[in-house]
């Protein structure tokens, strides 16, 4: 039975060519369309969401203010001025604190190799910050180590533009610079990240030294603000209540004051971007949707016209004894493979537009956000389903109508 419909399917297309091949070209378009939307879509998406983590994976930046709220007979405006021992007490005093850091800064900081001299914002940290900022070491390199920090080495981490901008095409680890005037020696460069928020620059243009070495070069005691990651974003609020408890009980500060402590955090960030990339997918499927439509529509009126131009033979086949069954079968059948070939169709030049767009390696400007197109397994089968569904619904009804013809008036149909 599959056979002789295929081979009645064939047929007609050959016959048809013109109209079968609009057929499929519009069939094929609109699958273009919708895969073509999802793939960019979860390019974008996925590219804001490894932009967000090049910036702060999962992290919550606490930063110093000032009071704003009257407290236990302390008046508004009192500073807050965190030490590097409160990062210690965090740990020890909020459960499900996993890495923390505290964060020395300081912009304008002096770099030179020879006669090649910048600067930059530079930053005293520990070695959780590698983690936490996705600052890793590309190959041959390290990120500074526990060591680095007990002994207060001169040690530097370098982005990787800057270190390109000191040191041109060569391998700057294990090679000396002066920062500051004072000898560093460069242990690691930046593997090259995405990030799309940042403070005081990017950090492939950062210098990173151990905040021991920081604190013994320019005598700070003080630390501007303290990055916390939890062992798991769920405990998200807890950490911050914690965090919030620990620090008003130590600096006298209302618990409710968020302007004593203000805090950047980057889960609900990370949150937030994941459901504006969700409502995109969702929002281009919708208009890739509706071409689809538009393409099924079509496919239900050329069934139409094809079980109008074929009433003599399906009232042939129905005097000679076919079920009507089959007759409904025949044309349901017919527009499904339509639906399938054009669906295949604008699948392959869908998957052909993204490897060339991928083989371009868009890294500048749109092109780093657009440049990463991804045809993922939801897209197809959710394609899939939408392409059976138009197929089925578009040959129904002329199936139905094929059905019902009169064998007997069939036959004097001209």
């Amino acid at each position: 039975m599959w056979k002789i419909l295929i081979r009645e399917f064939f047929t007609d297309l050959s016959k048809q060519k013109l109209r079968s091949f609009l057929t499929l070209t519009a069939i094929g378009w609109g699958t273009l369309s919708v895969v073509l939307l999802l793939a960019f879509g979860r390019g974008l998406g996925n590219t804001m969401m490894e932009g967000t983590i090049g910036a702060g994976n999962q992290v919550i930046i606490v930063y110093s203010g000032q009071t704003s709220m009257n407290y236990e007979g302390l008046g508004i405006g009192r500073q807050i001025q965190f030490q590097v021992e409160d990062v210690d007490l965090l740990q020890r005093a909020v459960p499900g604190i996993e890495h923390a850091s505290p964060q020395y800064g300081r912009s304008g900081a002096r770099l030179e190799v020879g006669d090649r001299i910048t600067t930059t914002y530079m930053e005293g940290v520990n070695p959780d910050f590698e983690i936490m900022r996705s600052m890793y070491p590309a190959s041959g390199g390290r990120f500074i180590n526990e060591r680095d920090v007990d002994e207060a080495r001169r040690v530097v981490f370098l982005g990787n533009e800057i270190a390109e901008t000191l040191f041109g095409d060569e391998d700057p680890v294990g090679k000396e610079l002066k920062l500051d005037n004072i000898p560093f020696t460069v242990v690691g460069v930046m593997t090259p990240k995405m990030q799309t928020s940042m403070n005081n620059g990017p950090d492939a243009n950062r210098a990173i030294i151990p905040h021991t070495t920081f604190r013994n070069m320019y005598g700070n005691r003080n630390i501007g603000s303290m990055l916390i990651r939890p062992a798991n974003p769920k405990l998200q609020e807890e950490v911050i209540e914690g965090i919030t408890s620990v620090l008003s009980a130590k600096y006298k500060f209302h618990p409710e004051d968020e302007q004593a402590i203000p805090m950047w955090d980057f889960i609900e960030m990370e949150e937030i971007n994941r459901q504006i990339a969700l409502g995109l997918e969702i929002f281009l499927f919708v208009v890739g949707f509706f071409t689809l439509l538009i393409a099924g529509v079509g496919v239900a009126n050329i069934m139409f016209v094809v079980v109008k131009e074929r009433t003599k033979e399906i009232g042939l086949k129905l005097a000679v004894g076919a079920r009507k069954v089959h007759i409904i079968m025949q044309f349901i059948f017919e527009s499904l493979f339509i639906a399938i070939l054009g669906g295949l169709a604008g699948l392959a030049v869908s998957a052909a537009i993204v490897q060339g767009v991928l083989a371009l390696n868009l890294d500048e400007g749109a092109g780093e956000f657009l440049g990463q197109p991804e045809i993922s397994a939801v897209a197809v089968t959710v394609t899939a389903g939408v392409l059976i569904t138009i197929g089925l619904i578009a040959g129904v009804f002329p199936a139905l109508k094929a059905a019902r013809v009169d064998p007997v008036e069939s036959l004097r149909y001209e």
